[in-house]
């Protein structure tokens, strides 16, 4: 695939239209999908998907254009689009593109797989996930069950008029097992082995996400949801395991700190930012212990990469040291509007979109005790495991989540099964409540995170370890 990439670029360059900068990103992309509900193998799918992305740039203007046609003719009029574009933007911009910052670097980046996708036949894969499926119809009360595999291979290549050539092959899994447990007027979902989750790597992942060997775990802990009291409502401490903690950095960390949602872009789709520009540098976020870092570094996370999606170098950076806000997440467009330094950030979902601020890797970097040093200084608590529900203001700040599995903290030591427990509260104030971070990293991620106009669905990495949280506002069903 990538002598394909390789192939256009080359014509490329010999067609495209005289201009100040022009670039072009090939992607080429392959997912099959498989998955197995209650024991009956659904149809599986296969999509493969080739493009390209032209941006020009030219007296002062700049055009976009796309095209999946890879033959001369296709590029050269995907050119003349973009050329067309750049001449009808010409001093409408809202930054002059000779103030952005344009690649000229040169790098390979491939994803470390230990075991490939395709080690593994149809036949083989299909059976892995049959044996899930039978592991995790444990009772007669577990009324729907599923178990998926997905994996995806992306090829980019980046070339530009100033000498830019950037390759990058990612390999992504997605796995995922569901059990739904129902009895009288009750249901209850548990999810695990890698759900609503995605990495990169091989097969090899399969095993540190506890796929399929969770299933019956995930089964009984949805009976147990069954039996379980409702979470006691009222003022607590919490203890969000890092399932939980992906969606809290995710929507009260992340999006907030989007820089082109600060500048106002996103204001009439999916929200704006609570933080303004002249937050950075001395805005106390969170408590002291809070460390968050923007991190293309991690091994197996979601969104590690060398270069973003406009050829800038991504390096590890504090977003948050100490529970002072420094940097937002912003690509060269972004930060040559605010004036502010960013991350290389700016990212497309395929060749057919422009890239925009997307949060990437997002970590809270780790502290200090194990899980059982967390929970011996809860007086009074509730742990909340893996993500059920999420609600959150247009401007990220107040905020509703629920979890699907909880436990009580009684005495420093782990008490009952209760279900349905939620919290609730405002972002700045909950992170300056975080009380104590674990040691222990955990690579999460989500791969449906949606924005921008037309929408981009992207992938999404979070690492981070447990957390406990004081005085927070925690609810059960009942509201």
């Amino acid at each position: 695939m990538e002598a394909l990439l390789e192939e256009s670029a080359r014509r490329f360059a010999n067609l495209a239209p005289a201009a100040d900068y022009w670039s072009l990103r090939l992607v080429a992309e392959r997912r099959s999908a498989l998955a197995v509900r209650q024991d009956v193998v659904l149809p599986p799918s296969t999509a493969v998907t080739t493009g390209a992305f032209v941006t020009l740039t030219r007296s002062g203007g700049t055009g976009y254009a796309a095209t999946s046609d890879l033959s001369p003719a296709g590029l050269a009029a995907a050119a003349a689009d973009a050329r067309t574009w750049a001449d009808l933007t010409a001093g409408h911009g809202l930054v002059a593109p000779a103030e952005q910052a344009r690649s000229a670097h040169r790098g390979r980046y491939e994803t470390t797989v230990a075991r490939p996708w395709d080690d593994l036949s149809q036949d083989a894969r299909i059976a892995l996930l049959q044996d899930a499926s039978r592991a995790l119809k444990v009772d007669e009360r577990i009324v729907d069950w599923l178990a998926w595999l997905v994996g995806r291979q992306v090829s980019t290549l980046l070339v530009s008029g100033d000498g830019a050539h950037i390759l990058q092959r990612f390999h992504f899994i997605d796995p995922g097992l569901r059990a739904v447990a129902h009895a009288g007027a009750l249901t209850q979902v548990r999810t695990g082995g890698g759900a609503r989750g995605s990495r990169q790597g091989g097969l090899e992942q399969l095993e540190l996400l506890d796929f399929p060997a969770a299933a019956p775990r995930v089964a009984e802990e949805a009976l147990a949801l069954l039996a379980a009291p409702e979470c006691p409502s009222g003022p607590t401490d919490i203890l969000l395991m890092p399932s939980q903690m992906t969606l809290q950095i995710h929507e009260s960390i992340g999006h907030p700190l989007e820089l082109d949602r600060i500048l106002g872009d996103e204001r009439n789709y999916a929200g704006t930012s609570f933080v303004t520009p002249d937050m950075f540098g001395h805005y106390r976020y969170g408590s002291p212990l809070l460390n968050v870092t923007f991190d293309p570094t991690v091994a197996g996370e979601s969104a590690a990469y060398a270069f973003d999606d406009e050829g800038l170098p991504a390096e590890r950076v504090h977003l948050i040291r100490e529970g002072i806000l420094e940097r937002p997440l912003g690509g060269a467009t972004s930060q040559a509007r605010a004036g502010l330094p960013g991350t290389a950030n700016a990212r497309a979902c395929s060749w057919d979109r422009p890239p925009i601020d997307r949060m990437a890797n997002l970590n809270v970097e780790p502290g200090h005790g194990a899980l059982a040093d967390l929970m011996a200084g809860v007086e009074r608590g509730v742990l909340m495991d893996t993500n059920r529900s999420w609600s959150i203001d247009d401007s990220r700040n107040k905020f509703q989540f629920g979890c699907e599995y909880g436990r009580l903290i009684e005495d420093g030591a782990l008490g009952g099964v209760v279900r349905n427990p939620n919290y609730r509260g405002i972002s700045a104030t909950f992170w300056r409540n975080l009380a104590a971070v674990g040691s222990g990293l955990e690579v999460h991620g989500v791969n449906n995170c949606g924005k921008g106009e037309p929408n981009q669905m992207i992938h999404v990495g979070h690492a981070s370890p447990p957390c406990v949280f004081r005085d927070v506002e925690v609810f059960g069903g009942a509201g």
